[in-house]
């Protein structure tokens, strides 16, 4: 861009284009959460530790500061999602209750308590630019919980499933099974929400109330 429009010109491109950085959840699921791989991680890192690990990371190589530092203004930072109630961590983790995993959601509620403060600091630090908090956790958690009032049938169990209860111990993939409608489903996968989910998330994010997303939303911070 620089090369081809010039350095103001690129510049002036880049502080007027949106940015959003969404980081964390996999980090819990794959280092911290799995059996298998992260029982070692767990029994030598207290939660607390591996929270503010992620936070201390967060701010040094910080995406978000690196973006600032190559001319991004406009940066939506969006936290951890509610990521006990996943299929596939309800199926490795709960009880025959069925209800989502309580340990995961305390991880990601205290990191996002901990990202939150970040956010407000890089705001308040870095000149020029605007920063917005898109609180994901709260938003598919609603969804989950009011599932019938947002249209849908089905919110604790994957549309493609291959086994578990909740179709949680398997990735979507060739020899899958599939619901016989994925609208219905607040689950695409074992992990990830469905088309019609992430249609309302994405709406939420772009037109939510400060309880959604602050201290604007991102149509607000475009045309700020």
């Amino acid at each position: 861009m620089m090369t081809q429009r010039g350095e103001v010109a690129a510049v002036s491109r880049l502080r007027g284009a949106l940015f959003s950085v969404t980081m964390g959840s996999n980090d819990f699921i794959n280092n911290y959460l799995v059996p298998v791989l992260s029982v070692p991680e767990r029994a030598v890192t207290p939660p607390e530790a591996f929270i503010n690990g992620m936070i201390a990371k967060y701010r040094q190589q910080l995406i978000v500061r690196r973006l600032y530092l190559l001319d991004a203004r406009k940066i939506v930072v969006v936290n951890v999602g509610p990521i006990g109630c996943i299929p596939y961590l309800r199926d490795i983790m709960t009880t025959g209750a069925g209800a989502c995993a309580e340990f995961p959601n305390q991880l990601a509620q205290s990191f996002n308590r901990k990202l939150r403060a970040v956010v407000t600091e890089l705001g308040a630090g870095l000149g020029g630019s605007r920063f917005v908090y898109a609180d994901v956790y709260r938003i598919v958690s609603d969804l989950i919980a009011n599932y019938k009032s947002h249209g849908f049938e089905v919110a604790d169990s994957a549309c493609c499933y291959v086994g578990g209860r909740f179709g949680g111990l398997a990735p979507c993939g060739p020899t899958s099974s599939y619901c016989a409608d994925r609208s219905k489903y607040v689950f695409w996968d074992a992990y990830h929400p469905s088309d019609a989910a992430n249609v309302l998330i994405a709406s939420r994010i772009l037109d939510g109330d400060p309880a959604d997303i602050s201290p604007v939303n991102v149509r607000q911070l475009l045309f700020d």
